[in-house]
């Protein structure tokens, strides 16, 4: 089984990277929240690996911390979720907070991710409630809450979806409110 990857970045897409390892071309796909912050083409990034094996594919899923490799595979376990739809939860928020959404019952946060329906997202929830240890569980979801409504905006002013992330991203966590991150956020895009 791969655990982990590490060469130079030959290729970026939208949602996934190709790694050389010693002239190999390995296929990671990654959430969209980790593509925002991946090195540049030619240069070295270190990656912890989900490898899964169908019948029609072999597929590695790339992540920064071991810790959001765990919290991934944790999804996998719910009935319903597979590797896409996974990535596309891990996409939504860090690990932490997307715990903090499961601890408070939120169903609603999931279904934001695409591919996740209502049955998928209560599932989620209901089956992996008190398996993972939270932060403060309030705050966290709020903020997670406001840093999508700040995406939302921001893609119906005609920003791309992964300009967006990439700025909210960069918002000061001081800034709580919906409004503030919204201007914080059209600062950083104007510059």
């Amino acid at each position: 089984m791969i655990y982990s990857i590490s060469g130079t970045v030959s290729h970026k897409r939208q949602s996934f990277l190709v790694i050389d390892v010693h002239g190999v071309g390995y296929k990671v796909s990654v959430p969209a929240r980790v593509y925002e912050v991946l090195p540049e083409v030619g240069e070295s990034v270190f990656l912890y690996c989900h490898f899964t094996v169908r019948e029609d594919a072999q597929d590695l899923y790339g992540f920064l911390r071991e810790h959001d490799l765990m919290f991934f595979e944790k999804l996998l376990t719910v009935n319903g979720v597979g590797p896409k739809s996974g990535l596309a939860i891990m996409g939504l928020s860090e690990p932490e907070e997307l715990a903090a959404a499961i601890t408070e019952g939120r169903a609603d946060v999931f279904m934001r991710a695409a591919g996740v329906g209502k049955k998928t997202a209560e599932r989620v929830v209901l089956e992996l409630r008190g398996k993972l240890p939270t932060i403060q569980s309030e705050a966290a979801v709020a903020r997670m809450e406001h840093d999508m409504d700040v995406e939302e905006a921001l893609v119906g002013l005609g920003y791309a979806r992964h300009d967006a992330k990439r700025v909210v991203a960069q918002v000061d966590r001081e800034i709580t409110d919906i409004e503030g991150r919204l201007r914080a956020a059209l600062k950083v895009l104007k510059k």
